[in-house]
């Protein structure tokens, strides 16, 4: 491995906080695998893209990790020794937003559903394709920090506007930050974006296609039940913190809406 890994299979993993940076630009993602070949080959191409990597071989080992010096993004295997995917993206989601994708064998629908649920930000089933992977890896992250993706102002999207009030709406994409009746939100990159998308025109409809198009770049394909996914638990969120919420409205065939209200 590159000195750009901070753990090799073969000793313990290299505490967080001791990644050699080198090039400060570069990102660091987090990969979460008991199976040593994808480990291997998933961080030689990220790190042939400029990335740097983290490996880990199960979740109780990496939950300290992320949680103590977050990386940029992690990507996660389900079946796992000694913590389970899901109960790792359960547990990190208590202190963390980090962007996260489960890459699993599991290709079940209910699989897909019930780690969207949890707070991923994606799903990608075993066997799969490693130009995918890092395509989704940058449409996330291009969402989350766009200016660490790309140094070019002019391949920048439109500006958000410095915070958005709709209601008892409050966003502020600068600071990532979701409040409802003044009550935090904890929302993933991709959940705040397809809401900004709806909260920017209340009342009008946007499509499942729309709503992709606002969370993901128009290469990477993206099933409409993964925007499904993400409305019931942005719901979910907010029912949290008020039993009554109802301001995301569906029009079967059409698409949701966002209620000023």
């Amino acid at each position: 491995m590159s000195d750009s890994t901070t753990s090799h299979l073969d000793d313990p993993p290299v505490p967080a906080g001791t990644t050699p940076r080198g090039d400060d630009r570069k990102l660091q993602i987090a990969l979460v695998d008991d199976d040593r070949n994808i480990l291997t080959t998933v961080s030689i191409a990220l790190q042939s893209e400029g990335f740097a990597t983290r490996l880990y071989s199960d979740g109780e080992t990496a939950l300290k990790a992320l949680i103590d010096n977050p990386p940029d993004l992690a990507v996660f295997d389900i079946k796992m020794p000694k913590m389970d995917g899901m109960e790792l993206l359960q547990r990190l989601r208590v202190h963390s937003p980090l962007p996260v994708i489960f890459l699993t064998s599991k290709d079940d629908e209910s699989d897909e559903e019930a780690g969207l649920q949890q707070g991923a930000d994606d799903y990608i089933a075993k066997p799969f394709s490693l130009r995918l992977l890092i395509a989704r890896i940058r449409a996330i992250l291009r969402r989350a920090e766009p200016l660490l993706i790309s140094g070019n102002p002019a391949s920048l999207p439109e500006p958000a506007p410095p915070h958005l009030s709709r209601g008892r709406l409050f966003m502020d994409p600068a600071r990532h930050q979701v409040m409802w009746d003044d009550k935090p939100v904890s929302l993933t990159v991709t959940e705040f974006l397809i809401l900004e998308a709806l909260a920017m025109r209340p009342g009008v409809i946007k499509s499942r296609n729309q709503l992709m198009d606002a969370a993901y770049p128009d290469d990477v394909f993206v099933d409409d039940r993964t925007v499904d996914s993400h409305i019931k638990r942005m719901r979910r969120k907010f029912k949290a913190v008020d039993t009554a919420f109802d301001a995301i409205d569906t029009l079967y065939g059409a698409g949701y809406s966002f209620t000023d209200g």
